[in-house]
């Protein structure tokens, strides 16, 4: 019988989904024709319309995951708690439902997976962000370990991330360590909690660092992306960058005072 290199037994690959059934629909597809398969799929979605339950349904037949739902809107960290819940692999790959991998991905997947079961230490293998992990020292095959600077003087504040939303591979076994996600709150709110917990129980994570070259993340004026930003934060207007500097560095002593001194 031939065996499927591209197969991962150990990996259940979980995606987060509301209201964009068009964007699930894109991202299974292209697993498949990348010929990628997994010990499980679990598709958690977080009370979507009914239009998108039904599409859920229809994809569920093609596809064969396991669907994990609720009545009603609960939010990001809900959403990922009860997917979460229902991974019975040693290894979870998180994707939310917007991002689509690139042909790449799938060795670079094979080389996280061969170093998360190499190295008992590691937690996490980062491979999307927006900006690259700012302190790192080099671990392999394009991956880098981050480093978590407590100084204030290391005043990139992108280092509180060492846990990020964005696509990696972590071990199942992360609520025991870093405890569940926060519920009930907004969801930069939910990510930021975990990140604080990642860096107070001493995570230990290896990031990519070509991230643009293994996913692309698609938002289509049908499905946007249901994360908002305020606008001021965006501008390039040079008023609102000086406000933003001042914000950022009050930020990074709020937080480092969060992190080091607040459980």
């Amino acid at each position: 019988m031939d065996v499927n290199v591209n197969h991962f037994p150990e990996v259940t690959l979980l995606i987060t989904h509301y209201n964009r059934s068009q964007s699930l629909e894109r991202l299974l597809k292209t697993f498949n024709d990348q010929q990628m398969s997994f010990g499980g799929i679990i598709v958690s979605d977080d009370g979507s319309k009914p239009e998108h339950q039904k599409k859920l349904q229809e994809l569920q037949s093609v596809y064969g995951y396991n669907l994990v739902t609720t009545p009603q809107n609960r939010g990001l960290g809900n959403n990922i708690n009860k997917g979460q819940d229902a991974v019975s692999t040693p290894y979870t790959l998180y994707v939310q439902e917007d991002f689509e991998p690139k042909p790449q991905f799938l060795q670079h997947l094979k080389d996280a997976n061969n170093f998360m079961q190499a190295d008992a230490g590691l937690d996490i293998a980062r491979f999307y962000a927006y900006f690259s992990y700012p302190y790192t020292k080099a671990y392999g095959k394009g991956f880098a370990e981050m480093v978590f600077k407590p100084q204030l003087w290391a005043n990139n504040h992108i280092k509180f991330y060492m846990y990020s939303d964005h696509p990696h591979l972590r071990r199942t076994s992360f609520f025991q360590k870093f405890g569940r996600y926060a519920e009930g709150v907004k969801g930069d709110i939910t990510e930021y909690r975990m990140a604080k917990s990642f860096i107070q129980h001493k995570g230990r994570g290896i990031f990519f660092e070509n991230y643009n070259d293994l996913f692309y993340q698609k938002n289509s004026s049908d499905e946007p992306s249901t994360m908002n930003r305020a606008g001021w934060r965006e501008s390039k207007n040079p008023l609102a960058l000086a406000l933003r500097y001042v914000y950022l560095q009050f930020k990074l002593m709020r937080w480092t005072y969060d992190v080091l001194y607040r459980k």
